[in-house]
């Protein structure tokens, strides 16, 4: 392996909606069914694909009127859907930095908020390459945004380690070629970086 291509959400950047509607919701079960049946995950697809807030929301809330204001924070507090840092995936993300390995991500993520993470995580700016699919207009599993990545990096699948924590997505990596990694959490992924040779054999997330 000479190069990885992470994603960013679940891996390396906690994002989770309910760490902004717990503060709205006092019903956790309302909350649940809100997050499953109005800003859904469906629906913030759409979002990652570049589908404009403000046209997004909009549409929503004349859908869903009793939720008009819950609706309207999923853009005007999206910043508090994001818990921080996964610390110990950043740590081995330095790791490989300090090494030379040439470090590349891939990610769901609208192109409005994407902005939000890049002022807030300085460790973004370490990747020669950021592909954003609400830049795109395209979203993993589709194998077009992985070819973007390809070329517009030069970058050879057979020799590239992706690590994304979810199942399809890493499917879809390794039918075009790439060595698949689900993350499984930081522990798990040391290992895997230093059974490839990319990081030093013992190494430990967090130690």
């Amino acid at each position: 392996m000479r190069s990885v291509v992470f994603d960013l959400g679940g891996v390396l950047v906690d994002w989770d909606p309910r760490y902004l509607y717990r503060k709205l919701f006092s019903d956790e079960e309302e909350m649940e069914r809100f997050l499953s049946e109005v800003c859904s995950p469906r629906w913030n697809r759409q979002l990652d694909l570049g589908r404009p807030f403000e046209e997004a929301v909009a549409e929503l809330r004349a859908r869903h009127p009793r939720y008009a204001r819950e609706i309207e924070a999923y853009r005007s507090r999206w910043g508090e859907m994001l818990g921080g840092p996964i610390a110990g995936s950043v740590e081995l993300l330095g790791r490989l930095r300090g090494r030379g390995v040439p470090l590349y991500a891939l990610t769901n993520w609208s192109s409005e908020t994407f902005a939000i993470a890049r002022e807030r995580y300085g460790f973004l700016g370490w990747f020669e390459e950021i592909v954003v699919s609400g830049e795109e207009k395209v979203a993993k599993p589709d194998a077009e945004i992985y070819w973007r990545l390809v070329e517009r990096c030069r970058l050879d699948p057979r020799s590239t380690l992706f690590v994304d924590d979810v199942e399809e997505n890493v499917a879809a990596a390794r039918s075009l070629g790439f060595y698949g990694v689900v993350f499984r959490g930081p522990e798990a992924l040391a290992g895997e970086l230093a059974r490839l040779g990319l990081l030093e054999s013992g190494v430990r997330a967090g130690g």
